[in-house]
Parts: structure tokens; sequence; C-alpha cells
């Protein structure tokens, strides 16, 4: 199962493939989406649509997953970020692919065992977890990857709870 993890945000979204093959998991790629903050917000909206559009298109994920908008201290940051969300989530949903979303403290959990663990702490699990070693990861990307990892475990989980 090939899983597209997705970390929203207005100016920066993370992203990371994983392959899930039994219990053993996979890095793809990874990266980030700049998106310039001189640019108008409907320009950064169409630009994320294309660059979500591409990376759906070159790696064909079964499923994406994102993690869930949060409150947030600055109320125009976050309707801004909620409208970055709008546009990942119609063009995910606009191929038909399944969206799967977690709050922070979930993924961070499933990463790592603890719901408050800080970036670097969530960085080093996912290079753990995927064998990454010492690779560069920035921490959208490490937050894309721990999100994929967060389905791919609760996967797991609810496999076995069926079975039981």
């Amino acid at each position: 199962m090939r899983i597209l993890g997705l970390d929203p945000g207005s100016r920066f979204v993370g992203f990371g493939v994983i392959d899930r093959q039994g219990s053993k998991l996979k890095s793809i790629t990874q990266g980030r989406i700049v998106l310039p903050a001189t640019t108008p917000l409907a320009v950064r909206l169409a630009e994320l649509h294309h660059e979500i559009k591409d990376l759906l298109q070159r790696f064909e994920p079964d499923v994406a997953v994102l993690e869930s908008l949060f409150r947030g201290v600055n109320v125009r940051s976050l309707i801004v970020l909620a409208q970055a969300r709008g546009a990942l989530l119609a063009t995910i949903a606009s191929t038909g692919l399944e969206v799967y979303e977690y709050s922070p403290a979930e993924i961070k959990s499933a990463v790592t065992g603890n719901g408050r663990a800080d970036k670097q702490q969530v960085g080093r699990m996912v290079r753990l977890i995927l064998g990454l070693g010492a690779a560069k990861l920035t921490s959208d990307a490490g937050d894309a990857l721990a999100a994929a990892i967060c389905f791919a475990q609760r996967l797991r989980m609810d496999r076995l709870k069926q079975g039981s």
C-alpha cells in the first residue's frame, strides 16, 4: 500500500510518500512545497493544487493522510491555513482518493508514544522507523511522513481488531 502524508501550511506544505508491505515501511520520497508569502493567496492555492496533483500522478498513492486543523493563536493565520487545507482536500478528493485526518497529538503518539513530543523527537523517530539514518529532513517533510506512519500503524491495529 502506498501512503501520501501531507503537513498542510499556507507557506510550506510538507509531503512524504511511504510504502507499507506487511509490517515493513519504506520511504519513497519526501520534501516541501514552498509557496512564497509575496504571492497572492489565490495564486498560492492554485500552485498548491498543481503541485499536489503532480505528486498524485507521479506516485499514485492508495490513500492520503493529513494532519487535522488545530487551534492557532492568530485567527488570520488559522483562516489562511484552513484555505490551504481546503485546496489540498479538494485536489485529493477530485481524484477519488480516500483521505484520512489525524490530530497532531494522534500522529505524535503513533510515532513516538508521546502525544506531546517535540519536532526533534518526531523527526528522530521518523528517521528510525523508516531507516533514513542521518538524511536531511525538513520539519514539514518529517511531519508529513509521521502522518503517513500514523495511518500505517493504525491500519495494522484496525486489522488486528477486526481479526479478533
